[in-house]
């Protein structure tokens, strides 16, 4: 038998890594001459870390926030950083932006690997760890920028929920929430886990709060801090930077503006952006709670989906942050499926929006880059309304994890 399984998992791999070279073939196809043409767009080979190299000074060897600004939280500018010193240390004078996307995309495949083995252990289904293995958003963006590092983390922070280690799971999603925002929604349903464990007492159910709740800030802090005190100007970047931002093209707010229906200043788009959030992910909690209170943690995936749909922000590499929710814990798997094409269809015209921007072909328009974000979030709505209404997936129930 664990012959059996060491061979499945042996293929498994081999799945993931042809994913991943797809992925960095991908990215890196249009890297040997650079960006000519706009080809960055009309190909879909644009990556963060081409521009990054330049503007945010990687190629000097600067230290993000000490030495200059980066609108990325720490732990991310951290690795942006540390991987720029390793394209410097394995290249030296032939170090460019093109061997520094290697490196990134290096490092996500690693992350890659790592969240396919901790499904594997977790029990998680072997036809659902394949959708993982074969994902298409690793073919888009396991080269696209340093997302997988907190897709990584929350990956890990549910995973420990689930074995009801709630204290291990609000450390991790802290790390997560200071590599990137969107860990934060997996929070407060860790610290209603423990505040509302029927097996102990309230004195006993406070205490793990509480301890749920220092955990996460002291992971976020054991980051934050230091960069904090040291450059607060350009630790707030991030901050700063996201509350000015007008949005994203494929963003709800900014697709019903486009439209003519909803036109909204960047103060409103904020404004109503919390609102929709705050009341939506009320509503899934309280929808969710009587079939999963005793699971709380499935119910990340319902609001991290709204969360995405509601946020003014929808950048094409957001779809990478719910994928491997979904394969976790979605009950059915076709609108999973249809998610992937969606989310295809959304990514190419948003690409095609910048061609057309730049005068080539193929263009899009801001009506094909609505009728993508419409057809992704009516599969989005579909998948919410199914992790409310389903039971999850038999592997979330089974016991022992893999060893």
């Amino acid at each position: 038998m664990r012959l059996t399984i060491d061979r499945q998992f042996r293929i498994l791999l081999i799945g993931l890594a042809v994913t991943c070279l797809l992925g960095f073939s991908f990215k890196q196809h249009c890297m040997p001459g650079g960006w000519t043409d706009s080809e960055q767009y009309i190909t879909g080979c644009y990556s963060d870390a081409v521009p990054f190299w330049t503007a945010r000074e990687v190629d000097k060897g600067r230290i993000p926030y000490l030495q200059t600004p980066i609108e990325y939280p720490v732990l991310t500018g951290a690795a942006i950083w540390i991987e720029g010193a390793a394209t410097h240390l394995f290249f030296g004078a032939r170090a460019n932006d093109a061997k520094f996307l290697g490196v990134v995309t290096a490092v996500n495949i690693a992350l890659a690997f790592l969240v396919l083995w901790m499904l594997w252990r977790a029990g998680v289904d072997r036809k659902r760890l394949w959708w993982w293995a074969a994902a298409p958003p690793l073919v888009l963006y396991v080269g696209h920028n340093w997302d997988m590092i907190a897709v990584t983390l929350a990956v890990a922070a549910l995973l420990q929920a689930r074995e009801n280690r709630l204290v291990r799971a609000a450390a991790a999603a802290g790390l997560g929430v200071a590599a990137k925002l969107f860990p934060i929604v997996i929070l407060p349903l860790i610290g209603l886990s423990a505040l509302f464990e029927r097996s102990k007492d309230w004195v006993q159910r406070l205490r793990r709060a509480a301890l749920v709740t220092l955990a996460a800030i002291a992971a976020w802090a054991a980051v934050n801090l230091p960069i904090a005190l040291l450059a607060p100007r350009n630790w707030s970047e991030f901050y700063l930077f996201s509350q000015s931002r007008s949005g994203t093209a494929a963003g709800t707010w900014d697709v019903l503006g486009n439209l003519g229906w909803l036109p909204l200043s960047i103060e409103d788009k904020n404004l109503y952006a919390t609102l929709a959030f705050a009341i939506g992910a009320v509503a899934i909690v309280a929808l969710g709670w009587q079939r999963h209170r005793d699971r709380l943690w499935l119910l990340a995936t319902p609001v991290l989906a709204w969360f995405m749909l509601t946020n003014k922000v929808y950048s094409p590499q957001f779809d990478l942050w719910l994928w491997p929710l979904l394969v976790m814990t979605a009950p059915r798997l076709l609108p999973v499926a249809l998610f992937a094409l969606a989310g295809i269809a959304a990514y190419f015209a948003e690409f095609w929006y910048f061609a057309g921007m730049d005068g080539v072909w193929p263009a899009a328009s801001t009506i094909d880059i609505a009728w993508a974000a419409a057809a992704r979030g009516a599969v989005m709505l579909w998948i919410i309304v199914d992790c409310l209404r389903r039971e999850p997936p038999e592997w979330v129930g089974r016991w022992p994890v893999r060893e």
